[in-house]
């Protein structure tokens, strides 16, 4: 396999790692960029990003980064705030009226951050074509009554956070969610990275896949059985509600949509900087940021079953679970996107940290791909 791009000689041993991923048989592409002190020291990427490997992965070849997108979003909300066009602790309803139903009148965007709201799943199932509805999405939510008393437990929010916190973003900054958070993100640190892709930018994007006849961890097993036995559990409707939540990452109308849960598309690059640009205080006020990375949630999670640690719109290290650790310092913070992308920062070591690929692993948490590369990272740090 040949491996592209760039890294300094000290981390030769991060891009041996990324090539042995290329040793099984069903990896397809994937690219990785890290910096540290700001410096970009590896910036690999390698494969092909189509389903019939005819075409190579190149510099610029973009990915569906799927939950990675939860912290772009959430600093967007944090810009808001440090705005004061948002609130954390205001009732959402304040700017959002007819959210106020079904015992929802209290719940706030901190709630919501940190996935302690009560509303990770939509009860009444919906027609598939509801997922592009943006109008319909949000009446359903604003009607919907919580899983659980707000603020008691928290659940995450795979896909709905995209609406709950879109359309906070939407009425407070006037935009469509996807254009805000690519303005106040990508824009100002110019990253190759979209929630609400162009049609023109369609011939950049790798074709994703899962990897077949992987079992995954006992969190992923313990989902699975959940969501293939129990269609009304929280879990199911998590993951299946509207239809094809789950299928839908390679069709064009998923890839134009704003869903700034699990639909932003980015590069490697693109992950790494913007958790450099959290790092030096280039997206928020150091007051926000630690907002951001402070535990918020932490302990058995409704929705995924299995112990998770939040702050606001990102996920905390849990350095004791080997599923649930970035692998660096204790005080990292990011977020991991379905499959085995992720993005993180270690603040301990000024690392930021980008891994894409068009593989699908069946993890729930940290995938053990780029595990392995922050092993690796980590003994030539």
């Amino acid at each position: 396999m040949q491996i592209q791009g760039h890294y300094e000689l000290k981390f030769e041993a991060v891009r041996e790692a990324f090539a042995a991923l290329f040793d099984a048989p069903q990896e397809r592409g994937a690219a990785l960029c890290i910096q540290v002190g700001g410096e970009t020291v590896v910036d690999l990427w390698a494969g092909s990003a189509d389903k019939d490997a005819a075409h190579a992965w190149h510099s610029d070849t973009l990915a569906n980064l799927f939950s990675c997108t939860k912290t772009f979003t959430a600093v967007t909300a944090l810009q808001l705030v440090g705005e004061g066009k948002l609130a954390l602790d205001v009732p959402v309803a304040r700017y959002w009226p007819e959210f106020a139903q079904a015992g929802k009148e209290s719940v706030t965007l901190r709630q919501l951050l940190s996935h302690r709201a009560g509303l990770p799943a939509i009860r009444r199932l919906l027609p598939g074509e509801a997922l592009y509805d943006w109008q319909a999405m949000v009446q359903v939510l604003a009607a919907e009554a919580p899983w659980w008393t707000p603020g008691s437990e928290h659940g995450y929010a795979a896909i709905t956070y995209g609406w709950l916190i879109g359309e906070l973003i939407r009425r407070a900054d006037g935009r469509s969610p996807g254009e805000s958070i690519v303005a106040r993100t990508a824009r100002p640190l110019g990253l190759d990275f979209h929630i609400g892709l162009a049609d023109e930018e369609f011939h950049r994007v790798a074709h994703i896949s899962r990897a077949k006849g992987i079992a995954g961890d006992a969190a992923a097993q313990r989902l699975l059985q959940v969501t293939l036995r129990e269609p009304e559990a929280l879990s199911t409707r998590a993951f299946t509600n509207p239809p094809a939540i789950l299928t839908s990452t390679n069709k064009p109308e998923w890839r134009r949509m704003q869903q700034p849960a699990a639909n932003g598309h980015g590069t490697a690059r693109s992950l790494a900087g913007f958790y450099a640009g959290l790092l030096d205080g280039s997206l928020l006020e150091s007051e926000l940021l630690d907002e951001l990375t402070r535990e918020h949630s932490r302990g058995q999670d409704r929705t995924l079953l299995t112990p998770t640690r939040f702050g606001l719109g990102c996920m905390l290290d849990q350095p004791e679970l080997a599923n649930a650790t970035f692998g660096l310092g204790a005080r990292a913070f990011g977020h991991p996107g379905a499959g085995g992308s992720v993005g993180f920062a270690d603040p301990e070591r000024d690392v930021a940290f980008g891994f894409v690929t068009n593989t699908l692993g069946p993890y729930v948490l940290m995938d053990p791909r780029a595990q392995k590369l922050v092993r690796v990272l980590a003994s030539c740090l």
